[in-house]
């Protein structure tokens, strides 16, 4: 006879289940907490290294097209210097009068104010063809040369094209034009302005090739820059959201010591007079990147540097024995303490003014 064996069966029970289903439950949610961390801490590194990089570019363009300020201006006059010129003249710089005419000086600071979000904007001026041949020296007009032809006789055409802007000075006064006609071919030199204002005999020319002017400036979390030819200003890198200069300015105009830095408002600074405006030597600008990511809490605080200037974002200069730093204000946005900022900084010098300091 078979002998049947029964095997006894056994599996896991409700309350088994139930406890197996709470620990994977809290095993997934302790993996889920560590997974956030790690992605929230991941994408904080990430905007931030993008708030380097942005920032970094952003200061590197403004300090490239700074230290051309001024290129291609006639600073070595001693006789006739333009910086003298009083009042400063403006130049119809592209012949279009739907563009605004342009000034002589290398750089202007203008102020944003005192209001929350508001950023300063820097003006650039030089010559993007380097002056042409000549590279900014001048020439004696001389009447004389050319008594019966049109234009203006000089002792020296060469260099100057159809369309440069030039600068006519006799001491201090001064006009800005540009060439009409170069006529180089011709065998006695001379050249036709657009307008001869201010060209009398003996008065210094100089061609200073195409004469233009660059406007850097925040608006919309975008770094700016316009071209004073053009009727729009064309964004450039995201996530900048202040910029704050001043100017550095010495004592008297044939100094380049720096004794004082100084923001571009008030009475003096604001408008500045030809003096005034001489004793510019350099500029110091701060740069105001911004992480993107909006965080859940605050993570910066309002800053307060040595000098008393509280910023409702991070400081700029250590202004520790020294003239107040500018003041850096993003409150604007109501959630300004929920982002994370870089300020990158820099002084750069006016290399054209300092190496006119003989003729000042």
């Amino acid at each position: 006879m078979n002998k049947k064996i029964y095997i006894p069966q056994a599996g896991f029970s409700l309350v088994e289940i139930m406890v197996g289903l709470v620990i994977g439950l809290l095993a997934t949610l302790v993996i889920m907490q560590v997974f956030s961390a790690f992605e929230g801490q991941k994408r904080t590194t990430m905007g931030s290294a993008d708030a380097q990089t942005n920032g970094s570019i952003a200061l590197f363009n403004i300090q490239r097209e700074v230290q051309m300020a001024g290129f291609g201006l006639p600073v070595f006059d001693t006789l006739n210097s333009p910086l003298k010129c009083d009042p400063a003249p403006t130049v119809d710089h592209d012949g279009n009068g739907a563009t605004p005419n342009i000034g002589m000086f290398p750089l202007t600071i203008t102020d944003g104010g005192t209001a929350a979000g508001a950023s300063d904007s820097i003006a650039i001026r030089y010559s993007l063809d380097g002056a042409t041949a000549k590279g900014g020296i001048t020439v004696k007009i001389n009447n004389a040369l050319n008594a019966t032809t049109s234009g203006l006789g000089v002792d020296n055409n060469l260099g100057c094209n159809n369309n440069d802007v030039v600068i006519v000075s006799a001491g201090t006064v001064c006009a800005m034009t540009r060439v009409n006609d170069a006529d180089l071919a011709a065998v006695t030199d001379r050249i036709t302005l657009v307008s001869a204002a201010g060209a009398s005999n003996g008065a210094s020319l100089a061609c200073m090739g195409r004469w233009s002017q660059f406007t850097y400036s925040v608006a919309n979390s975008q770094l700016q820059r316009a071209d004073a030819s053009s009727a729009a200003a064309t964004p450039i890198i995201s996530d900048i959201v202040n910029i704050q200069a001043q100017y550095g300015v010495s004592a008297a105009a044939n100094s380049n010591l720096v004794t004082n830095w100084v923001d571009a408002s008030g009475g003096t600074w604001g408008a500045p007079t030809v003096a005034d405006r001489n004793r510019i030597k350099a500029i110091r600008i701060a740069v105001v990147s911004r992480n993107g990511l909006l965080e859940k809490t605050n993570v910066t605080n309002t800053c307060t540097t040595a000098n008393g200037i509280v910023n409702n974002g991070p400081c700029a200069w250590d202004d520790t024995g020294l003239d107040a730093a500018p003041k850096i204000d993003l409150s604007n946005d109501a959630d300004w303490q929920r982002y994370r900022y870089r300020v990158y900084e820099t002084i750069i010098p006016l290399r054209n003014m300092i190496w006119s300091k003989n003729t000042l």
